[in-house]
């Protein structure tokens, strides 16, 4: 499950090396992901999901969802003394006052849902700042924060917000939600893929260090499959960019969800906090996903990347 905690936040990063991302081994690898993606998306054409009544209806929330879940990120990383990630600690000057005072006037507009398209765009430009005070690869590999902002900044406030109780905004079209949901893909699964390279195939003495000290999380010596640490990185971190390219895909997104589901809170049990509140905004995501994926009107949203012409939500 090292695929899925950040080793960044845990451990110094040292020095990229590509040689390991261009050996046979993980350019096959990473072609196997590409595969299964096309052909989860053509088996998706067929069977795209399955109607779950009940978890649909919450569409129209899932705006409030994704301000929650930011809201909560953001003053839990700022509460410990970090910016977007662990991994950017903010320090006592002027840069990261402003970054920690940005943090805190998104964070109120995403939970009141007041202004919340303009704390969106807050955010999305305090990103600028944050490259320049941290390192470009840093901020990016934050882009699932990117992805609930523009979510946030496309469709809405949505319900239970300032903005739409005073009748500021309303509920967002189908084609506004597949515009949104797109962004939300993109963004998500570009932070996974980003992280796949820059903490294990394009920096394996990275995964080795992290294993060295989290040994447990090379799952397949634990259940008793003779692979090496790294062995173990390749195959990580070629798992990591399907599961991003999947998200991209937004193809069969309850099955996804599930899958994936499934380590990225696994890991919660060895990190706890640190781990909770930097994930949040990935379980938010994947929660918009399983919601739109359980109704069979919204499912073509999902994996929408051509604007849908349907009539709005009302």
């Amino acid at each position: 499950m090292t695929w899925i905690a950040h080793e960044t936040w845990f451990i110094d990063e040292p020095p990229t090396d590509w040689s390991f991302a261009f050996e046979a081994a993980t350019l096959a690898l990473l072609g196997l992901a590409v595969v299964v993606t096309l052909a989860v998306r053509l088996i998706a054409t067929r069977f795209p999901g399955v109607d779950i009544p009940f978890i649909g209806q919450m569409a129209p929330y899932m705006p409030f969802a994704a301000r929650i879940h930011l809201a909560v990120s953001l003053i839990g990383l700022l509460s410990l003394g970090y910016y977007l990630s662990p991994s950017m600690d903010l320090q006592a000057n002027v840069a990261g006052f402003v970054l920690g005072a940005v943090m805190v006037v998104v964070a109120i507009t995403m939970a009141s849902g007041w202004h919340a398209r303009e704390g969106a765009l807050l955010l999305v430009a305090a990103g600028i700042i944050g490259m320049i005070e941290f390192n470009v690869s840093a901020v990016v590999q934050r882009a699932d924060m990117l992805g609930l902002a523009l979510f946030v900044l496309v469709a809405g406030p949505g319900r239970w917000s300032a903005d739409f109780e005073l009748r500021r905004v309303t509920d967002p079209s189908l084609e506004a939600q597949a515009l949104a949901l797109l962004l939300l893909r993109v963004a998500a699964g570009t932070a996974l893929i980003v992280v796949a390279f820059v903490e294990k195939l394009a920096n394996p003495d990275m995964a080795l260090h992290f294993l060295a000290e989290y040994p447990h999380f090379n799952v397949a010596q634990e259940i008793g499959i003779g692979m090496s640490d790294l062995e173990f990185t390749r195959v990580a971190g070629a798992t990591e960019v399907l599961f991003g390219l999947l998200l991209i895909s937004g193809a069969l997104p309850q099955a996804i969800v599930v899958i994936a589901g499934i380590p990225f809170n696994a890991t919660l049990y060895f990190f706890g906090n640190m781990e909770l509140v930097g994930h949040l905004p990935v379980y938010a995501t994947m929660l918009i996903l399983l919601v739109y994926g359980s109704d069979p009107r919204l499912r073509p949203a999902t994996s929408a990347f051509r604007p849908l012409h349907h009539r709005a939500l009302r």
